[in-house]
């Protein structure tokens, strides 16, 4: 993403020939007069810009695991971490003299509009202050005048009224510079009526509100779009009720359709989902934690099983650390390895990989708006889904790029159809893959491979429907099953070699399912192994 940042940021100046600004030395003094008199204004310009600031946050949940509502602490970390990033001064300042962007009308490029009426009643002030110090002064030091005490006090009493007005401002300010969001939140969930008071998540909310608009003005001074990105870790190993607290927290910053925020979920599927399914959150989906995960995810992204080359960088990493642990041997493997390497062909350059991914994402969509094209018919109706599939094409292309460094007789299309199949009928599929893979660890005939998976589904179908029970909420993530059919039987008949290909690049599939499915076939085995009678002969062999 930092990689993604530069290129972009060096295309945009390249584009504009405008630099990006930041609210610190004199740009944080320019900063706070635009903060103080003018208004932003999104202009068609402003939408255009393609280069962006990423702003990380980690948020450990186990860190707040003891605090009785875990979503706060995720709340709290996000405002701190805002805080923190462009300073307390031009966040205070916002929260009493901020405006809200709005969208321009017409054509206008003017992306700053003088606040009149904030300068009009700055100025009525000044000057009125003003009279005020002259009239009290005059009373005060002309001869002939400190008698009459008439002045004194008209000139006192406009000189206070006046002049209350800029230090209550000037005390809002200071107010929020002491005061920060975290606080404000964590005085909130530390009161004795926290239980039942009714405004709390109102609260909560408008302070969000509060950053999000912050943000939106600091991405029109500072020339670039912003993006927040919340990486949530160690939630896998907090109560049930604190995972669905985050969840919801989640979903509630993520309900406007403009939100700046993106959120990294990194869990452990298999853990969570029973998590999910022991709380109250998952009335109304048929206690489905898998159903609830699909409607909160965008992308999902499951790990693959780790290649030769990965567990080798693994190895090297901890070695490294080690140096005790046998190193001679080993490093004179790595760079043995290293010397064989060298006499590779060359490998093609970055921009040679990206303008062929780049290719290979454009065919793989234009089938996908193909009328004529059967794969048309399998996309969901459902907007969630679809637009998982539409994040989920490009990054396994990219994978399959990478591996192979050309996709060789894996087209667009197929790695399409593989990312809708994948979506669709997630159950089935694992099904299939988890049956493929026993069947080719134990040293299947050659033409293995050029069996459709459609058959190997069909030889196994009926210990899925043994099993039924058991994958109950795992079969309800399924589309129609005659579809399923069609799909694998006619018009994409993927071969095994096809699906043992793209299993190693395929993310938008929950690999928790399939393993859950080889450990109860496993479990399934040795019940009919213990079920079937044993001679005397092999049971007691003396």
């Amino acid at each position: 993403m930092r990689e993604e940042m530069a290129q972009r940021e060096e295309a945009e100046l390249h584009r504009s020939h405008l630099k990006p600004r930041s609210p610190k030395g004199w740009g944080l003094l320019l900063a706070l007069w635009y903060l103080a008199f003018y208004k932003p204004i999104i202009t068609e310009s402003h939408l255009r810009r393609k280069n962006i600031e990423f702003i990380f946050i980690r948020f450990s949940a186990w860190q707040y695991a003891g605090c009785d509502k875990l979503w706060a602490g995720l709340v709290t970390t996000l405002c701190d971490s805002i805080r923190h990033h462009f300073g307390a001064l031009p966040l205070s300042v916002y929260h009493v003299m901020g405006t809200r962007p709005r969208f321009a009308s017409g054509f206008s490029q003017k992306e700053w509009v003088l606040k009149k009426d904030a300068c009009l009643k700055l100025w009525g002030m000044l000057f009125v202050l003003g009279v005020g110090l002259s009239i009290l002064l005059v009373a005060l030091l002309m001869p002939g005048i400190k008698d009459h005490h008439a002045l004194k006090v008209v000139g006192s009493a406009i000189t206070s009224l006046s002049g209350s007005s800029l230090v209550l401002g000037a005390l809002s300010v200071l107010k929020n510079l002491l005061v920060s969001e975290k606080q404000k939140i964590e005085r909130l969930t530390n009161s004795r009526k926290f239980a039942s008071q009714l405004g709390f998540m109102d609260k909560v909310r408008s302070e969000v509100e509060v950053l999000v608009d912050f943000l939106s003005f600091m991405e029109i001074f500072e020339r670039r779009r912003l993006r927040v990105v919340l990486e949530i870790t160690s939630l896998d190993i907090c109560y049930p009720e604190k995972v669905a607290g985050v969840l919801n927290a989640m979903n509630t910053l993520l309900s406007n359709a403009n939100t700046p925020f993106i959120f990294i979920l990194a869990v452990d599927p298999s853990i969570i989902i029973p998590c999910l399914e022991q709380t109250g959150c998952m009335k109304g989906l048929a206690d489905n934690g898998y159903l609830y995960l699909n409607r909160t995810v965008t992308l999902p992204f499951s790990i693959p099983e780790m290649g030769s080359r990965s567990r080798l960088r693994c190895l090297e990493a901890a070695i490294q650390t080690r140096e005790d642990l046998m190193y001679r041997i080993i490093t004179s493997n790595v760079e043995r390895r290293r010397a064989k390497c060298q006499g590779a062909p060359a490998v093609p350059s970055r921009r040679e990989v990206d303008a062929e991914a780049v290719r290979c994402i454009h065919e793989a969509f234009r089938c996908l708006h193909d009328g004529a094209d059967p794969l048309t018919r399998y996309l969901p109706t459902n907007g969630t889904h679809v637009r998982r599939i539409v994040n989920t094409i490009p990054i396994t292309l990219r994978l399959l790029l990478h591996r192979a460094g050309t996709p060789g007789t894996l087209s667009p299309r197929a790695a399409a159809a593989w990312v809708v199949l994948a979506d669709q009928w997630p159950c089935r599929l694992s099904w299939a893959l988890q049956c493929l893979e026993d069947a080719w660890q134990s040293q299947p005939a050659p033409d293995f491979g050029s069996r459709s998976l459609w058959s190997i589904f069909q030889e196994n179908v009926g210990e899925l429907s043994a099993l039924r029970q058991s994958l109950h909420n795992v079969l309800s993530l399924d589309g129609d099953p005659e579809l399923f059919q069609t799909f694998l039987a006619r018009d994409f008949p993927f071969t095994a070699r096809e699906a043992h290909a793209f299993l190693g690049v395929t993310v938008n599939l929950d690999h928790s399912i399939r393993h859950k499915m080889g450990l109860l076939r496993s479990l399934d085995c040795l019940q009919k192994a213990a079920a079937t009678p044993v001679s005397r002969s092999v049971q007691c062999p003396h």
